[in-house]
């Protein structure tokens, strides 16, 4: 990490990337429409929700990445064009069809996403005059501005912008934008994502790259165990940086690279939780000592996942019971006489029995932040998971979101 560092400038900081977020209608009197847009046309890759009732900007987005090439993302709020048929299908090819006359780009080039309600078409008249809006302001309105647009029942803008030292003595740069705070579940587990670089680097690459940092990153959180129909995470990379194309020999770049982009999706990834809806506390979970990676896996989400464990946490309890039940029923190999549970450094179970440190692990539970460590004791595979209490606030929120 002592070659990355964070910058100013949000996404725009980025060498040959504009945006702008505006105003459409589709909320009330707040950003609901953002553009991005590369002045090259760049490698392109995407994570998608693996939901079965895929949105349609979803499904369009998919397509025009076959090409692996975009120079453009076109995203709305308010409005998730989800479970909308044909009109909803045509309605996400004529969001990219708008946005490309206004660049004047093929429509191929443009990516697609949406997030809000779910059921309900899109305003085009709304989304027509937005995407106009958006484009004669590029780069003219600060850049949270772009963060603020993709926003639904989030409480702040996400957003993180670094710069890469090269071993060629060039530097590069990456930043991106997030949303999500509710139905935050892999996979990918945030509602929208979007990052761009001036790093040249071979396509393949890329892709691969790309989708290790998601998996350490975005599917490593949870909110409330619900998956959206509309999760999706982009990465443009245009080769502005004037680097030498990044390829397998080149080692170092792309040991920097991947932590590079690693950082930016872990600090997305907990922003996320930090807002998730209702949220008092970030809990990170960690499962050692399983028979398996996927395992650990597994016991980290039942813990996370659990009401009855959320809860808790909300209330400052020390209701130990409660994780060793969600342990008990995930289907994974455990020996009860084996585990130990921490909260923070006090052991508050040890082999499977209670250790009577219920009044010191609840001043732990008073804290913003909370470690929560179990060891199975069967094998070497962990898991480390990212998640967040549950409150009356969350119920507030959901029995009556609009």
């Amino acid at each position: 990490m002592d070659k990355i560092y964070e910058i100013e400038g949000g996404i725009n900081s980025v060498k040959g990337i504009y945006s702008a977020g505006v105003c459409c209608g589709l909320k009330e009197g707040k950003e609901d429409l953002a553009l991005i847009y590369s002045e090259k046309i760049s490698d392109a890759v995407g994570v998608f929700t693996t939901n079965a009732f895929q949105a349609a900007p979803v499904l369009v987005t998919q397509e025009h990445l076959k090409q692996k090439r975009a120079q453009a993302i076109i995203i709305n709020s308010g409005n998730a064009n989800a479970c909308t048929g044909k009109i909803g299908f045509d309605n996400a090819n004529q969001m990219a069809q708008l946005t490309a006359s206004a660049l004047n780009l093929p429509t191929e080039s443009v990516l697609v996403a949406s997030t809000g309600m779910i059921g309900k078409q899109l305003p085009m008249g709304k989304i027509s005059s937005g995407i106009k809006k958006a484009a004669d302001n590029l780069n003219r309105l600060s850049t949270d501005t772009t963060a603020r647009a993709i926003m639904t029942t989030d409480t702040f803008p996400k957003e993180i912008a670094i710069e890469m030292e090269l071993s060629s003595e060039r530097k590069a740069r990456l930043a991106g934008i997030a949303k999500g705070s509710g139905m935050i579940r892999p996979n990918m587990a945030t509602k929208l994502c979007f990052l761009c670089t001036d790093l040249s680097i071979k396509p393949t690459i890329l892709e691969k790259i790309f989708r290790k940092a998601v998996n350490q990153s975005f599917n490593n959180i949870t909110v409330d165990g619900d998956m959206s129909t509309n999760d999706m995470a982009l990465l443009l990379s245009n080769g502005l940086a004037g680097n030498a194309c990044c390829r397998e020999c080149d080692l170092e770049d792309l040991a920097t690279f991947q932590d590079a982009l690693t950082y930016v999706c872990a600090h997305l990834a907990k922003m996320i939780i930090q807002d998730g809806e209702g949220a008092t506390k970030m809990i990170e979970i960690s499962v050692q000592g399983a028979l398996k990676q996927e395992e650990a896996k597994r016991a980290a989400y039942a813990i996370a996942e659990s009401p009855l464990v959320k809860t808790s946490f909300f209330g400052e309890r020390c209701l130990w019971g409660r994780i060793l039940a969600a342990i008990g029923y995930c289907g994974i190999r455990v020996n009860p006489e084996l585990v130990d549970v921490y909260y923070g450094p006090i052991q508050i179970v040890s082999k499977g029995t209670g250790t009577n440190q219920e009044a010191e692990a609840e001043k732990i539970l008073q804290q913003k932040h909370i470690n929560l460590l179990v060891n199975l004791h069967l094998g070497s595979e962990q898991a480390k998971i990212l998640t967040c209490d549950l409150s009356k606030e969350y119920v507030t929120i959901n029995m009556g979101y609009s």
